[in-house]
């Protein structure tokens, strides 16, 4: 049964990306436990405006654990506490009352803070417009059965796909590294017959665009795996590897 609790939140705040920056303690008495994370962001932002004082600024927007925009560095570990969630499907009952809760912004060099806990995730869409197009042919739709596809690869696809590009990846490397995003959009279209064609040159792409926005590289500590809120696999770093050597060769 979910009861209310008291709570401290200690929330990062910064004006502007070369702005300092400092923690602020706000207190928040009788929040329910039934109540999400952003719900009781918003409770903290309408008692910030009732006294005049600035509200936090932090990203959201679907609020479905589909967007990833509600990345948020909770009590160390992005996305808050729990496992396989995104920040919006946090609820205040995995914190107990009297609790402070620290809350801070995605800690990346290819993440600058924007403001408060707002960060310029841009950097994920520059890599994945450096990835490119798949070819197709146009025209009348093919039969279902005319391009075999092992249901093995299928499902690899299928799992690499459900990477959401939210960032929390990057922010729990301790080099800031953005790999198994990258690895993930590499390898949905690579386990497939129509993004073969492409294959060397999105590889290479992405991999350069990673390395020029100031990301750092994998040393293999696996904290990305165990903070994505879907659970992406870093067998797929391996692949996007193998991926990179092949065309490196070829070249």
């Amino acid at each position: 049964m979910d009861t209310n609790i008291d709570i401290t939140l200690r929330v990062w705040r910064q004006k502007g990306a070369h702005e300092k920056g400092a923690f602020e303690a706000y207190q928040l008495k009788s929040i329910s436990q039934g109540s999400s994370f952003l719900e009781m962001m918003d409770m903290l932002n309408e008692q910030l405006i009732s006294e005049g004082k600035e509200p936090v600024f932090f990203d959201h927007d679907c609020r479905e654990g589909i967007c990833g925009m509600c990345s948020l560095y909770i009590n160390g570990h992005p996305h808050g506490p729990d496992t396989a969630i995104t920040t919006c499907q946090l609820h205040m009952r995995k914190f107990k009352n009297g609790e402070t809760i620290t809350v801070e912004p995605w800690r990346s060099a290819g993440f600058p803070v924007i403001r408060d806990l707002t960060v310029d995730r841009q950097a994920y869409d520059k890599i994945m417009q450096a990835g490119g197009f798949v070819s197709v042919n146009t025209g009348g739709i093919p039969d279902a059965n005319a391009i075999p596809i092992s249901k093995d690869n299928a499902e690899l696809a299928m799992d690499a796909a459900a990477c959401i590009g939210c960032g929390a990846c990057a922010a729990a490397c301790k080099n800031g590294s953005a790999m198994l995003f990258v690895a993930a959009k590499v390898s949905q279209f690579a386990l497939l017959p129509q993004g073969r064609i492409e294959a060397a040159r999105r590889v290479k792409a992405m991999v350069a665009k990673m390395d020029e926005l100031g990301f750092g590289n994998c040393t293999n500590t696996r904290s990305c795996e165990v903070e994505c809120p879907k659970s992406i696999s870093v067998t797929n770093i391996a692949r996007m590897n193998r991926e990179y050597l092949s065309a490196k060769f070829k070249d």
